[in-house]
């Protein structure tokens, strides 16, 4: 079936565009939620007759996305789910319950903004793209655990808490060690950065000695001269005085 996009379409085609598709796609998908009209010939006259109106209404929307995409942009949101040891989910988590979760978190997104090909049905952090406009698309980071406080392991673990309550703890207590551990080189770092330092004080003073010694010398020197020019300015006068006398 041939179709008129009334907007982006991502791997389709741009607003405007005549593309073929398949006929439950357009059915299902495409013509209900009004993304697209049948490429009659009635249709392709309206769409001309109303392009530029679209096109204006389309940046509009466009311009407002992007203005919030830095909002929702790197957007972690916690949804909580019973789950067996292996980390498979008793249910899945669909776009609806992203959607909500995101509402929760401050940013109201639609669940047909939610770009996912199937629901979740693991544990663990799930990126997640967004599009908040067909041209503007972000991402987001769904992090389903079984517990707040296991959604925050996992969010410093990086990856989903999968085992026995004991497992979980004993991943909380290595984490705590491993912070511990890089605090530990800060300060074993900073201790050698200090004798290094002192090391090259050191090595500057002694190069600035000689330095300031031959500066010393000059100008002791200079003194010097200076002295016996005056000196020898002043007697001038009195051996002239002596001259005069003699004569």
């Amino acid at each position: 079936m041939e179709v008129i996009l009334l907007q982006r379409i991502e791997k389709l085609g741009q607003m405007g565009q005549t593309v073929k598709v398949k006929a439950g796609y357009a059915r299902n998908y495409l013509l209900p939620r009004r993304k697209a009209i049948r490429a009659t010939e009635d249709n392709k006259a309206k769409f001309e007759k109303q392009r530029a109106q679209l096109e204006a209404t389309n940046l509009a929307k466009r311009t407002e996305a992007e203005a919030i995409s830095g909002k929702v942009e790197g957007l972690t949101v916690v949804i909580i789910r019973q789950a067996g040891e292996t980390g498979q989910l008793y249910g899945s988590v669909s776009a609806r319950d992203i959607a909500t979760a995101a509402t929760k978190a401050g940013v109201t997104i639609d669940r047909n903004q939610i770009l996912m090909d199937r629901p979740l049905k693991d544990l663990g952090l799930h990126p997640i793209r967004v599009a908040l406009h067909p041209e503007v698309v972000v991402n987001i980071t769904a992090n389903v655990a079984k517990s707040e406080e296991e959604a925050e392991l996992q969010l410093k673990a990086g990856h989903a808490i999968v085992g026995t309550a004991e497992e979980a703890k004993s991943l909380d207590e290595m984490l705590e060690q491993v912070e511990q551990a890089a605090e530990g080189e800060g300060e074993a770092a900073e201790k050698a950065e200090k004798p290094a330092k002192k090391a090259k004080a050191e090595k500057a003073e002694k190069t600035e000695k000689p330095e300031k010694a031959e500066k010393k010398a000059k100008g002791e020197k200079a003194d010097k001269a200076e002295k016996s020019g005056k000196a020898e300015a002043d007697d001038k006068p009195a051996k002239k005085s002596k001259k005069k006398d003699k004569e």
